[in-house]
C-alpha cells in the first residue's frame, strides 16, 4: 500500500522502575536517515533501536525521542555502607582522643565521605527489553499513520490521473480537426497573397508539417506512463522513487505536446497537463 513519509507516533509505558515514552516524528527524505535521542543508559541499545527501524521503514528523516523517568522508590532509595561508616566513626573517635577540643562527628559529612553513602543502582535491563517493545508499538502506529495518509495521497493521484488521460483522449480526438483546420489557414493564406504555387510541392510540405504536428506517439507514450502510475500505486514495496521517475517522463511529454502545438487548444492542453503533473509531483515528495 502507498504510504506516506510523514507521519507522528507517541507511547508510553508504566513500568515498575519508571515510565518510559517514546515518540517519533518522520518526514520526507529521500533515503532513510535516523536520528536517536535518549538517555545515556540506553545509549548502548541505538544498535538495535535502528535495526528494528530499518526493518519497518524505508524512507525518510526519522527522530526518535525516547524518555525515562525512574519512580521516587527507585530514584530516591540510597544505601549505607554499615561497616565503612562504622570503621569512619571510630576512627573519628580516636582522633577526637587526640585533640585538646573533640569535635562531634557530622552524619551529613559522614555520608559524603567516598564509600560511605551508595545510592541503588537500578537494574536497567527489564527497562531495557520495555523499550524494545515500545519502540515496536510507536512504530505500529505511526506506519498505521502513515498508510492512511498515504492512501489520500494515492487517491488525489489517481484523480489527477484520470483528468490527465481525459486531456489525452480530447486531444487525440481534435488531432484531425486541428490539422485539417492548419492546412486549410495556410490554403487560405496562399489565396489572400494570390501566390502562384507549385501544387507538389505545396502538398509535400503540407505532409511534412502534419508529420512535425504529429503527437501520437507522445500521446501514446503518456497513456503508457498513466497506466503504469495506477500499477505502481497498488504495490506493497515503497514506490516513491518510481513514481518520481514517472513523473519526469509525463512531465516531457507533455513539454514535447507543446512544442508541438500548433493550435491554441493544444497548447492548454499542454499547460493543464503540466499544472496537473506538477501537483502530483508536490504529493509524491511525500511518499515512501
Amino acid at each position: 500500500m502507498t504510504k506516506s513519509m510523514t507521519a507522528f507516533a507517541r507511547t508510553q509505558q508504566s513500568l515498575d522502575e519508571g515510565e518510559l515514552t517514546w515518540e517519533i516524528r518522520s518526514v520526507n527524505q529521500r533515503f532513510l536517515e535516523m536520528y536517536f535521542k535518549m538517555p545515556e543508559d540506553f545509549r548502548a541499545s541505538e544498535p538495535v533501536f535502528r535495526e528494528i527501524l530499518q526493518k519497518r521503514l524505508k524512507r525518510g528523516k526519522v527522530e526518535c525521542f525516547l524518555r525515562f523517568n525512574a519512580t521516587a522508590q527507585q530514584s530516591e532509595s540510597i544505601t549505607v555502607n554499615l561497616p565503612r561508616a562504622k570503621a569512619l566513626i571510630h576512627a573519628c573517635h580516636e582522633v577526637n582522643g587526640l585533640l585538646h577540643q573533640p569535635s562531634e562527628v557530622n552524619p551529613i559529612e559522614l555520608l559524603q565521605w567516598p564509600g560511605v553513602a551508595e545510592e541503588s543502582k537500578l537494574d536497567m535491563q527489564p527497562v531495557i527489553t520495555a523499550s524494545e517493545a515500545g519502540l515496536n508499538t510507536a512504530l505500529d502506529d505511526l506506519v498505521a499513520n502513515r498508510l492512511r495518509e498515504g492512501e489520500r495521497m494515492k487517491q488525489l493521484i489517481l484523480q489527477r490521473c484520470q483528468s490527465i488521460q481525459k486531456i489525452v483522449d480530447d486531444t487525440r480526438k481534435k488531432m484531425p480537426e486541428i490539422q485539417a483546420r492548419y492546412q486549410q489557414k495556410i490554403h487560405q493564406r496562399l489565396e489572400q497573397i494570390k501566390v502562384e504555387v507549385n501544387q507538389d510541392r505545396l502538398e509535400q510540405e503540407l505532409v511534412h508539417l502534419a508529420q512535425k504536428m504529429d503527437v501520437d506517439e507522445e500521446l501514446d507514450r503518456l497513456d503508457s506512463h498513466l497506466k503504469e502510475m495506477t500499477e505502481v500505486l497498488g504495490r506493497d514495496d515503497a514506490v516513491g522513487r518510481r513514481l518520481d521517475f514517472l513523473m519526469q517522463e509525463l512531465n516531457r511529454e507533455a513539454n514535447t505536446l507543446g512544442s508541438k502545438s500548433a493550435d491554441i487548444s493544444s497548447t492548454n492542453a499542454s499547460v493543464e497537463l503540466k499544472v496537473l503533473i506538477e501537483q502530483m509531483r508536490e504529493q509524491i515528495q511525500n511518499i515512501e
